[in-house]
């Protein structure tokens, strides 16, 4: 198979394994993430596309969210599918540490991605965490998971390091203090950062509302 066949192949199969997935994680997550992916890469002209565009679609193939906490069932289920595609072992190797290194890991964890095919994916994926679908996923996870809209009286914790981030429970709108607004400042490409930016300053507006909302002014 070329390139090509190999990104069609890989689109199918993420649509089959994860079409109706209604915790936000589902195939149109992956499906934005590919096409912003592919947009962000058309301003990255060293960036091997190939690698962009299946690590875009492979991103969440076994996120540790769903895996009790295994942060390698995402990165050992890729290399599986990869190796039956015949894959150099090399863009193998990329695509690994790609979804291992992409994941939120709290507020006071870097991120720490190598390459500029893994800032891309980056970029796509968490700009796919903001904005209007930002907040419709936030709610759809939150509800999937039991998880109460808001509690004022709970307020959000900047999580310090990754196992505390993993163990957290709060109601959604802790979530957007605790991720989604953090989101913008940790951008790595240019064309990341303006879409960013744009979305941000909707939940912004959005959070606004809502708290008019809350207290019963509007």
């Amino acid at each position: 198979m070329n390139k090509q066949q190999i990104i069609l192949k890989t689109a199918d199969f993420v649509k089959d394994k994860f079409s109706g997935e209604s915790t936000g994680h589902d195939w149109w997550h992956m499906y934005r993430v590919w096409q912003l992916a592919k947009t962000i890469a058309k301003d990255e002209p060293t960036a091997d596309v190939f690698v962009v565009e299946i690590a875009a679609l492979l991103h969440d193939i076994a996120d540790w969210k769903f895996h009790d906490g295994d942060e390698e069932a995402g990165p050992k289920a890729a290399r599986q599918w990869l190796e039956q595609q015949k894959v150099d072992e090399a863009i193998i190797v990329n695509i690994e540490d790609i979804i291992r290194t992409v994941s939120f890991k709290g507020a006071g964890v870097k991120n720490n991605m190598k390459t500029i095919e893994g800032k891309i994916i980056h970029d796509a994926d968490k700009i796919d965490a903001v904005g209007a679908i930002g907040i419709a996923r936030a709610f759809a996870y939150g509800g999937a998971n039991h998880r109460p809209i808001y509690d004022p009286e709970q307020k959000p914790t900047m999580h310090t390091d990754f196992e505390a981030y993993k163990n957290g429970v709060s109601h959604t709108i802790n979530h957007f203090y605790e991720k989604l607004l953090l989101l913008k400042d940790r951008m790595y490409t240019k064309k990341g950062k303006a879409i960013a930016q744009q979305r941000h300053d909707f939940m912004e507006q959005y959070l606004a509302q809502f708290y008019n909302e809350w207290d019963g002014q509007r």
